[in-house]
């Protein structure tokens, strides 16, 4: 890639801003993405900017060695083409379950300078300058959630009798927000809770009117070459209100018989998963309850990694580990069976993937969670939240969990 200089740097939130302004002005499709300089295994996101107005077909998507990067979405409900399984609850409105476009042009930020893979010329640069912010961005919009606090409580209990009859071991049940706008902005929105909630893989992206604003936390694939990692979430306590609480809260986590079993048990789902398309003997645990500190909640995060066999597709790794085992419970199709009984709403791309394949058939996908989901064209929004439900977990706990999970969001849609 070509290297300029830039005389605004990456950490000059209006000039990144004008850029995302721009090019919603230009193109149908682009992806922001950025890791906030997190200390995080294998590295966060990369700081990058792709834009383009190719949305490419399934058979564009799955083919190998196309020879350019490929930016998007698999929805989560994608999983009923990989298994028996299906999804009849309501959507809040549709969205395609693989959403990925062909870049015309990337950028990549590193400390003042980009690297572009495109000669970027002088009106490139004074079209961005020029481009007017907004005086203020709206970003509030009412939502409300779709179960009662009540109707949680119950859930759980269902769930932990299914746990008991031996139908699922632990199961990630999640509930919505939702809402309706007249004006919302999702530029606006997303550099708020970037504001609010700075996370490893902070990502916003455009399909025509449809939107992503993630402050993720997770992810769920990375390849390099033939090695592959999976980061999967289990475990979470919010952060202290002074340095000791923070301590005692953070060894709290590192403590939690409770949550350290929950953990195992998606990281060894993981490694099954990894296990069938990698070389035998190679599924290694790189690190186990490693415990990470994020702006509002401390996260228990595990890292398992292996060797790919020789001529294993993107196809074939999506196939074999999608969705990301901590967004479902073990063991998995089950447990996704029993999840589609108990949840109120069709998942869509929450709890789906997010992510950058580049022309070498390297990758880097996020999981989607704390993220906002909004078409501009029917106006409408949602998010979900969700936590680990095992025999042992305390219900009202865990709804508040969910509570915790749902802040830095509901704050954004304050409008304050």
């Amino acid at each position: 890639m070509k290297s300029t200089s830039l005389n605004y740097p990456i950490t000059d939130s209006n000039w990144i801003e004008k850029l995302c302004r721009w090019a919603d002005a230009h193109y149908e499709f682009f992806a922001f993405t950025n890791g906030n300089s997190y200390e995080y295994p294998e590295q966060p996101f990369a700081t990058r900017f792709l834009a383009g107005n190719n949305q490419l077909t399934e058979k564009e998507i799955w083919a190998e060695s196309t020879g350019f990067k490929k930016v998007g979405i698999i929805g989560y409900d994608f999983k009923n083409k990989l298994e028996k399984l299906k999804s009849e609850n309501n959507p809040f409105f549709e969205l395609p379950e693989l959403c990925f476009f062909q870049p015309s042009f990337s950028l990549k930020f590193e400390g003042e300078n980009i690297y572009s893979d495109v000669e970027l010329t002088d009106e490139f640069w004074i079209e961005i300058e020029k481009t007017e912010l907004p005086n203020s961005a709206n970003t509030s919009c009412a939502v409300t959630p779709q179960i009662s606090q009540e109707k949680y409580l119950a859930t759980v209990k269902t769930i932990q009798n299914h746990i008991i009859e031996g139908n699922t071991y632990e199961s990630n049940f999640c509930q919505a927000y939702s809402g309706s706008f007249e004006n919302w902005d999702p530029i606006g929105a997303y550099f708020k809770l970037k504001k609010l909630s700075p996370m490893p893989f902070s990502a916003l992206f455009k399909a025509k009117s449809q939107w992503l604003v993630s402050a993720s936390p997770e992810r769920y694939l990375k390849r390099t070459g033939s090695k592959i990692i999976a980061q999967p979430i289990k475990g979470t306590i919010r952060r202290g209100q002074s340095l000791a609480e923070d301590a005692v809260n953070r060894e709290t986590l590192a403590n939690s018989e409770k949550e350290q079993a929950e953990n195992l048990m998606i990281t060894d789902l993981m490694r099954n998963d990894l296990s069938k398309v990698s070389k035998t003997g190679s599924v290694q645990v790189r690190e186990l309850f490693g415990i990470y500190r994020l702006p509002r909640v401390f996260q228990m995060i595990s890292t398992i990694a292996s060797e790919l066999k020789e001529g294993v597709s993107f196809s074939d790794i999506i196939q074999a580990s999608f969705p990301m085992g901590s967004m479902t419970g073990a063991p998995k199709i089950r447990t996704m069976e029993i999840i589609e009984e108990l949840e109120s709403f069709k998942r869509g791309w929450f709890s789906g993937a997010f992510g950058v394949i580049e022309e070498n058939g390297d990758f880097d996908f996020s999981v989607i969670i704390r993220s906002i989901i909004a078409d501009l064209e029917v106006k409408k929004l949602y998010f979900g939240v969700g936590s680990a439900i095992t025999y042992d977990a305390d219900a009202v706990q865990e709804y508040e969990e969910c509570s915790l999970k749902a802040q830095a969001i509901l704050e954004v849609l304050s409008g304050k």
